[in-house]
């Protein structure tokens, strides 16, 4: 690029940085069908919309006074997340609100592709629709759908890593006993029964050492992966309402974000390529098998400088492009080449 081209670039990105400082954007979210660990997501979208749109004009209210909230505030952008369970969510009235006031309205699908088909509670009433995964975006039967994943935020989840601390657990992974992680869990035993391993999460006491039914806060969490030589990565299997399509999840979950932001050396269980599209294999490893998997432990549970590398890599592709201000940057790039901003 010439530097007359990189200049105008730059002086474009600044004109459009200075108009979004115009907006006033009105977030809503609070269904009462979200995952816990989705509903934390919503503070973190708040400080993605802010990084965006400027501190003072980004006010989050709750699904259930949105629609009296558009009718005083009248923002630009009224922008919806969250799960669209159930039929008594008031994403219509919402919207109907939204365009009363020549507001711009966007719903971001942070539970698909889970609650698939009650889409048509939403799919009609928003000018563009974004979804966390990007197979199930595709079933929307509509334009304007975009895939837009989930990501971490850097007060809450980023944290250097600290080499110094000492690694007292081999194998860690914290999350509910969904059956499909219980699959996965089952096949590694064999290994696993030769490491220090944490398994931590409702529904893991039955299964012996090493395993505990206990809720971890997010600080403790975060304490756990400073010491942990390998943390697991694994998707879950709670389908609210996805009998139609049967759509298998694609695009990783927010944990995978947040993990890597803390500096966790994670090692991911896929049967995709999807994680490719986030992480190269020097940022974390994947297995899809129990040999993949003691091939990983082989090559990396005693390398403290290999895992320190990757680790630190994948922290830093984090904070460079997968953060909520990333993510939120992109939904307004959609919004300007749609001509709706």
């Amino acid at each position: 690029m010439s530097a007359g081209k990189k200049q105008a670039a730059v002086t474009d990105s600044q004109k459009n940085a200075k108009a979004r400082k115009t907006h006033r954007v009105l977030l809503c979210s609070g269904g009462r069908y979200e995952s816990h660990a989705n509903a934390q997501v919503r503070a973190t979208i708040m400080d993605g919309l802010e990084d965006c749109f400027g501190k003072g004009n980004v006010i989050a209210v709750h699904v259930t006074t949105a629609a009296a909230a558009i009718d005083t505030l009248k923002p630009t952008l009224v922008f919806a997340m969250g799960s669209y369970l159930p039929e008594s969510t008031y994403y219509g009235e919402i919207s109907r609100a939204a365009k009363k006031v020549g507001a711009v309205t966007t719903f971001w699908a942070t539970e698909d592709p889970y609650e698939q088909d009650a889409h048509y509670q939403i799919s009609n009433d928003f000018d563009v629709i974004f979804s966390c995964d990007h197979w199930g975006h595709h079933f929307y039967q509509r334009d304007r759908v975009f895939h837009l994943p989930l990501g971490a935020c850097p007060k809450l989840h980023y944290v250097p890593i600290d080499r110094q601390v000492e690694k007292t657990i081999d194998v860690l992974f914290c999350g509910v006993a969904f059956s499909s992680r219980k699959e996965v869990i089952g096949n590694l035993m064999p290994v696993l029964q030769q490491l220090n391993i944490r398994i931590i999460g409702p529904g893991w006491g039955e299964m012996g050492v090493g395993f505990s039914d206990a809720r971890i806060e997010k600080q403790q969490l975060i304490d756990l992966y400073s010491r942990s030589r390998l943390v697991l990565n694994l998707g879950r299997s709670l389908h609210f309402e996805n009998k139609r399509f049967m759509i298998s999840p694609s695009t990783p979950g927010p944990r995978t974000f947040e993990a890597a932001a803390a500096g966790a050396f994670q090692v991911f269980h896929e049967e995709t390529y999807e994680l490719r599209r986030y992480y190269d294999a020097d940022e974390i490893p994947v297995f899809s098998n129990r040999d993949d998997f003691e091939r990983i432990v082989r090559l990396y549970l005693n390398d403290d400088r290999k895992r320190f590398e990757m680790a630190k890599k994948a922290q830093e592709r984090t904070m460079k492009e997968h953060l909520y201000g990333n993510r939120i940057l992109q939904a307004v790039e959609y919004l300007m080449e749609e001509k709706l901003l």
